[in-house]
C-alpha cells in the first residue's frame, strides 16, 4: 500500500513538472483539465460536471495529455536537463561547503578568495534565476 502511494505521488510530481515545462504546448482544454486534476485535486466526476462532458471523456483526455507531455519530454528533454542542472548545482554547493569547512586557511591569497567569492555569487545568482523561472510558471 505504501509503495503504491509513493508511486502515485512520484507520478503526480512528474506530471506537474512536465506541465511546468510544456504547458504552453498544450491546448487550453488540456491545460484546464490537467490543472483541475493535478493542481486543484478535482475528481474525474467533478471535472466532468464542471465541463459538462462525460467522466470517460475527462479520463481519456487526461491520459492523452499525460502521454503528450511524456512525448514532449522524450523529444526535448527539458525536465531531464533541468534535473541535471539542479544535481550539478547541489554538487557544486557540496564541494564549496566542504572546501570552506576543511580548508578555510587555504584561501590565503586574494586570488583564491576572489575565485571562491565569485563561485558563491554564481551559485546565488543561479538560485535567483531558478526562483524567477518557477514564479513565472505559476
Amino acid at each position: 500500500m505504501f509503495a503504491e502511494k509513493a508511486n502515485l505521488l512520484s507520478k503526480t510530481t512528474r506530471i506537474n513538472l512536465l506541465y511546468d515545462f510544456y504547458a504552453s504546448l498544450l491546448t487550453d482544454k488540456q491545460r484546464l483539465m490537467l490543472s483541475y486534476y493535478y493542481h486543484d485535486d478535482f475528481s474525474l466526476g467533478e471535472i466532468a460536471t464542471e465541463l459538462q462532458i462525460s467522466r470517460q471523456a475527462v479520463y481519456d483526455n487526461i491520459k492523452r495529455t499525460e502521454q503528450a507531455l511524456n512525448n514532449y519530454e522524450q523529444k526535448l528533454g527539458l525536465l531531464a536537463k533541468h534535473e541535471q542542472q539542479v544535481d550539478l548545482l547541489l554538487e557544486l554547493e557540496r564541494i564549496m561547503k566542504q572546501h570552506s569547512d576543511e580548508n578555510a586557511a587555504s584561501l590565503q591569497t586574494d586570488h583564491d578568495h576572489l575565485l571562491y567569492t565569485q563561485l558563491q555569487q554564481l551559485v546565488h545568482r543561479y538560485k535567483q534565476v531558478e526562483e524567477e523561472v518557477v514564479k513565472q510558471k505559476n
